[in-house]
């Protein structure tokens, strides 16, 4: 089974459309990958669907590597990126490079993620430098929707398409291999699109990018406390969940499991030695 490369995800821009979804643990990792997708991100998206936070911000690097090394132990061909939390790269570049170094050395990961544009060039000039591939991420960057106004369409007008533009030449040359559009008007993730030589990958910035990402949770429908507008659900999980477990606690309670199919045997009969056992106790 041939690993997919950084190099692998470049020479797709303009070939075949690139497939990703977010994976927090071996076992969903296994099940997407079996799948046939292209790439999965350990998103910081697990401190809201996994972790219980209101917002990506409270993650830390600890529990980021320990997500990003169960997605990559099960993973034999999928390109696997590590989401780098808020508060991991921002301080310098030496901070980024040592906690980026970490993603590929402890967690296994192939490449980090990155948000932020021409304000971050600096930070991505490092880690590229130090051998760490960087996937960038504007539009909607969730660690900074509070600055934004909270979570909205970015882009809107010409000004801030023109900067979204700026922010992603600037990126491509400082040497990401891909850049995340979240959030954009359609029209202008196409320009950006055709602008950059790099692969983009699109949420909620319609179909001209190059490739697109979903939460897993969402397009499984496994994530009840809200459903951005932008995801296509695929299937609904949740009610099939609640309605197992359900007939499953009825089973234990009403004694219809575990039967007998369920149970193991024995040669011996230990009706002697519960009889041995309840004489000893009286």
């Amino acid at each position: 089974m041939k690993k997919i490369t950084v190099k692998d995800f470049r020479e797709r821009k303009g070939e075949k459309k690139i497939s990703l979804l977010t994976a927090y643990d071996a076992s969903t990792a296994r099940l997407l990958e079996s799948a046939g997708i292209d790439a999965l991100l350990v998103g910081d998206s697990l401190g809201m669907v996994v972790l219980g936070y209101d917002s990506t911000l409270p993650v830390t690097m600890e529990q980021m590597l320990h997500h990003a090394g169960a997605v990559s132990r099960g993973t034999e061909r999928a390109l696997v990126i590590g989401d780098m939390p808020f508060g991991s790269y921002q301080i310098s570049a030496e901070q980024a490079v040592a906690n980026g170094l970490r993603f590929m050395k402890e967690a296994g990961c192939a490449a980090v993620k990155v948000e932020g544009g021409s304000d971050i060039c600096t930070i991505v000039r490092a880690l590229v430098r130090a051998g760490v591939p960087v996937m960038g991420h504007i539009g909607l960057t969730p660690q900074t929707a509070g600055q934004m106004g909270g979570f909205k369409v970015q882009g809107k007008d010409m000004a801030a398409a023109r900067k979204l533009l700026a922010d992603a030449k600037a990126l491509e040359e400082v040497g990401i291999f891909s850049l995340v559009l979240e959030a954009l008007p359609a029209s202008l993730a196409a320009v950006i699109t055709a602008t950059v030589s790099v692969p983009t990958i699109g949420i909620g910035a319609g179909p001209h990018c190059d490739g697109q990402v979903l939460v897993t949770n969402d397009l499984l429908g496994l994530f009840e406390k809200f459903l951005p507008s932008f995801v296509k659900q695929y299937v609904n999980l949740a009610p099939e969940i609640k309605k197992a477990v359900q007939g499953y606690i009825c089973e234990v309670e009403n004694g219809a499991f575990p039967r007998t199919e369920h149970s193991f045997a024995s040669k011996e009969d230990f009706t002697a030695l519960l009889a041995k056992a309840e004489d000893s106790s009286s």
